[in-house]
């Protein structure tokens, strides 16, 4: 199974518009990042996480030509604003299976209500496969099982998923001591680190790292990252043995 980082930024991405930021100014590709999503190969599989603005962008960047479903875990822009983006995958394979929570599958189809919609739907727009997932009920993508984590962004409930070996969390501040049972023994562990400072609704680097030690997955990969963690190279060389800032484009096989 091969893991490929199409973003690891945070909502605004990095750089942010018309920021004078140092790290926005950086020259290092690492420290330039698109929104958050990962896409999942294996054998004839692709799937990605998460669709965000610069979906259109990453699909083209890494040569994507099928697309076997869109996993969601959550309903912020940032992870959904380019599902419109499927359109050519949709043109060429029919209707793009999408998992999501109930909650997240009614806030697109209200947003996108144009795809969604079950008669008279807009020519030319992509259609859908709607799949929707929950909490401890593991489902099939592909030949694979994927199984849902259940973590709260702020007070918002948002999903992580485990497939395999693999385990993909963004965008959580807390978790409970039983949706953790379902990390533990990961090969690697993607988790949000969004900055140094605290934040409401994101891990910082510190709690990033604590969850990492009490996990104990063989390799961890920081995502979901504002300029205000600091530049790549030189944070990186402050992370324990086997955790790592992920970048754009980065690629892990399990």
């Amino acid at each position: 199974m091969k893991i490929t980082f199409l973003g690891t930024g945070t909502s605004q991405g990095i750089p942010v518009i018309g920021s004078t930021h140092p790290v926005c100014l950086s020259e290092n590709p690492k420290d330039r990042r698109l929104r958050v999503s990962v896409l999942i190969s294996w054998e004839k599989y692709n799937y990605v996480i998460d669709c965000g603005p610069d979906f259109r962008q990453q699909m083209l960047t890494h040569k994507v030509n099928r697309l076997d479903g869109i996993l969601f875990t959550h309903e912020h822009a940032d992870h959904t604003a380019g599902i419109d983006d499927i359109r050519p995958f949709f043109f060429r394979q029919g209707d793009i299976p999408i998992y999501a929570h109930k909650r997240v599958a009614n806030s697109l189809k209200t947003r996108f209500d144009y795809i969604f919609a079950d008669e008279n739907r807009y020519p030319g727009a992509p259609a859908v496969d709607v799949r929707l997932i929950e909490k401890d009920c593991p489902f099939k993508i592909g030949d694979l099982e994927a199984l849902p984590i259940e973590a709260l962004h702020n007070r918002l409930p948002v999903f992580g998923f485990r497939i395999k070996d693999f385990v993909y969390l963004t965008d959580i501040k807390t978790i409970s001591e039983e949706e953790s049972e379902k990390v533990k023994g990961a090969k690697a562990l993607v988790v949000n680190a969004l900055r140094k400072e605290p934040h409401h609704s994101h891990f910082n680097l510190e709690e990033a790292l604590e969850f990492v030690h009490r996990m104990k997955p063989e390799k961890a990969y920081f995502t979901h990252i504002s300029h205000l963690l600091g530049f790549h190279d030189e944070v990186e060389k402050e992370l324990p043995k086997d955790v790592h800032l992920a970048y754009d484009n980065l690629v892990i096989n399990l």
